[in-house]
């Protein structure tokens, strides 16, 4: 099996970000973004995906954390569209419901080549650990757009904002870890009646 590696960078007059990522990994994690909760929630991706993500960006975070947030998932969805390659072998599809204490998530993903965000999180409230929930949009349609997936983004219950997303983000994790998984069965064969994605 080729190595399903990517780094990727990305500059622009508001950020500067260097991405390293391999799918094959073992959920090693190295972030420094200059926002906490942001690489709380990067590290869950990292280890419940199984994929070792280094992430560093500097922003203009004396604005806010927008331009940063947005242009790490664009990045990121960079580089995953680089290191699934062909996706040949690949299972495609990928799904996850995870708890957390009273909140529930489920996240369903297709490396479909086309982009699409369907995303209801009704947060309980704006702002934890001094991070603008609503960034996460903007997070979640940066990476659909450069990865050319179908994301389904779905918080089912919660009362705690950081549980809420912190289930988004672990399901996000386990779904990909599914949908990455090679099938030998498949004989290196593009999972689609089509003959590409």
């Amino acid at each position: 099996m080729a190595h399903r590696i990517a780094s990727v960078e990305r500059n622009t007059l508001e950020t500067q970000i260097q991405i390293s990522l391999n799918l094959d990994g073992t959920g090693v994690g190295e972030f420094k973004t200059g926002i906490p909760f942001l690489e709380h929630m990067l590290d869950q991706v990292s280890r419940h995906g199984m994929v070792d993500l280094s992430i560093q960006a500097s922003g203009d975070l004396e604005i806010d954390d927008h331009h940063t947030v947005e242009d790490v998932g664009i990045t990121l969805g960079q580089a995953f569209a680089q290191a699934v390659g062909d996706k040949k072998g690949m299972t495609r599809y990928g799904h996850a419901y995870v708890p957390l204490d009273e909140a529930l998530s489920r996240v369903v993903i297709d490396f479909s080549g086309r982009p699409g965000l369907f995303y209801e999180v009704p947060f309980t409230r704006s702002i934890v650990g001094g991070f603008d929930v609503d960034l996460f949009r903007e997070f979640f349609q940066g990476f659909v757009n450069h990865a050319q997936v179908t994301l389904h983004v779905h918080n089912l219950k919660g009362d705690n904002s950081h549980h809420q997303i912190e289930t988004v983000f672990k399901a996000f994790g386990r779904a990909l870890r599914m949908a990455l998984t090679t099938d030998s069965r498949m004989s290196g064969a593009i999972p689609s009646t089509k003959g590409s994605l």
